[in-house]
């Protein structure tokens, strides 16, 4: 549909201005009312996060989202621009999105007193509505709000005319939405700029005797060991933000598996297939659950979801590494291809000991309790009896990175009992996938202290305890 071109034609349209707020209330309601999401891509926030977050949009709030690294808070924050309707109309070549019916800058009042309804409209997509800065100390008032333009002083403009001025990133967002990132890395001299924005919805640049009318919402994020570790939030600021909210890491393992179903992503390589069991997955996500309960891990640091992510990743790379050099092309991650996590793990989570070098230990502890807890969830003890008497009878098996999935299929005919566990597992018959599994439930009854455990490298040998 052709769109119009200037004032009067947008007159004749039937358009109706409203500020953003209530731009973003109606389009909330709409989704609520048609059982839609009111973010996309957000998990295990249905029941906590999101309806707050309904509740200020609905009540027209400036917003502040609270929470440690890794919780979606940035992902929100971007997600809301789904919520402004997809085109909206400007004065053309206005710098801060002067609406048509209501200009504030000089340059377009100026325009639209000259042309009237002739006045040429541009049209904005919702995309091009948000604005977005990440709070650093160097972070000035002219970064935000504007300074004088010493170029358009020396093309021969006074310094007492409006036009001089350069808009910084807060007016340019003017009839959008406006976030900050870590808002208390801020300096407060800084910060104390931002108080009419939310209050008075205006700005001051350089003592101009000027008022711009400003329409924005105003979203900002923090982690709450800033407000004593690297600065605070002003109290005259978090006053004037109408809803502060909490978020939070996944409650459940089933929430940590469906952030990383939606978030990895998946090892493409010519001529190899890769599978990863469900148990394999589960195990990574009880890492990052048992993370976040021990108490040797700085939890005012947080464990982030990153962290599942990318020792998903790393899992199914180091299974592939495995597979490749074995001369294999089918890729199942095994619980041998967990030791690679240490990469991945070591830089997103901090560990309290008293002692140095105690790191690995730790992590190695929570992999194994991890382990431990999906194989009791998934394998049922009464199926075990078989396996356990094969080794009884003087069963050794090896395992580790070199070797090869068809010797572990092999085993098939040697442990009594093997298919039905496999089975339960739904491994399937490959002998990748028999590998993943027969080392899972070996690991397993190591672990349930059933079995004997010799571990040297990267290899291991199960035997029986007798």
């Amino acid at each position: 549909m052709t769109r119009p071109g200037n004032l009067g034609e947008l007159r004749q349209s039937g358009w109706v201005s409203r500020p953003v707020k209530e731009e973003v209330r109606a389009n909330t309601v709409r989704r609520l009312a048609a059982g839609e999401p009111l973010v996309e891509g957000v998990v295990g926030y249905d029941d906590t996060v999101l309806p707050q977050l309904a509740n200020a949009l609905l009540a027209g709030h400036d917003v502040i989202f609270l929470g440690e690294r890794g919780q979606a808070k940035t992902r929100i924050i971007r997600s809301l621009v789904g919520l402004l309707d997809e085109w909206m109309p400007i004065v053309a070549g206005s710098e801060i999105n002067d609406d048509p019916y209501h200009p504030v800058s000089s340059y377009a009042r100026h325009l639209v007193a000259e042309r009237g309804d002739e006045t040429p409209i541009e049209w904005v997509h919702r995309d091009r509505r948000f604005g977005e800065k990440l709070a650093t100390p160097d972070t000035s008032i002219a970064d935000l709000i504007g300074e004088v333009d010493p170029i358009k002083v020396a093309e021969g403009r006074y310094l007492s005319d409006e036009l001089t001025i350069h808009y910084g990133l807060v007016p340019r967002t003017n009839r959008g939405i406006f976030a900050i990132n870590e808002l208390p890395d801020l300096a407060e001299r800084i910060q104390v700029g931002l108080l009419n924005v939310l209050e008075e919805r205006d700005v001051q640049i350089r003592g101009y005797k000027i008022r711009l009318p400003l329409d924005v919402l105003l979203v900002a994020s923090a982690n709450p060991e800033d407000y004593t570790n690297r600065g605070r939030i002003i109290t005259p600021l978090k006053d004037r933000f109408g809803s502060q909210i909490r978020t939070h890491y996944p409650l459940e393992t089933e929430l940590e598996m469906a952030i990383i179903d939606q978030e990895a992503r998946p090892l493409v390589a010519d001529g190899v297939t890769v599978t990863v069991p469900e148990f394999m997955t589960e195990i990574v996500a009880e890492i990052s659950q048992l993370a976040r309960r021990s108490p040797h891990v700085n939890q005012r640091s947080g464990v982030s979801a990153r962290l599942s992510i990318t020792n998903y990743e790393t899992l199914v790379a180091n299974a592939t590494r495995r597979a490749l050099v074995n001369g294999e092309r089918e890729v199942v991650p095994r619980v041998s291809d967990l030791d690679a996590l240490a990469a991945s793990t070591g830089g997103k989570v901090e560990i309290e000991t008293l002692d140095d070098g105690r790191d690995s230990q730790v992590l190695e502890r929570i992999v194994k309790a991890a382990i431990l807890e999906v194989f009791r969830a998934r394998v049922r003890p009464e199926t075990l009896g078989p396996i356990v008497s094969s080794f009884e009878d003087g069963l050794v098996v090896h395992t580790g990175e070199d070797v090869p999935a068809t010797r572990y299929r092999e085993l098939l005919g040697r442990l009594d009992g093997i298919g039905t566990v496999l089975s339960d597992l739904g491994v399937g018959e490959s002998p990748a996938g028999v590998a993943s599994g027969v080392e899972f439930v070996l690991e397993g009854l190591h672990l349930t202290k059933r079995l004997n455990k010799d571990a040297v490298g990267a290899r291991a040998a199960y035997r029986g305890r007798g």
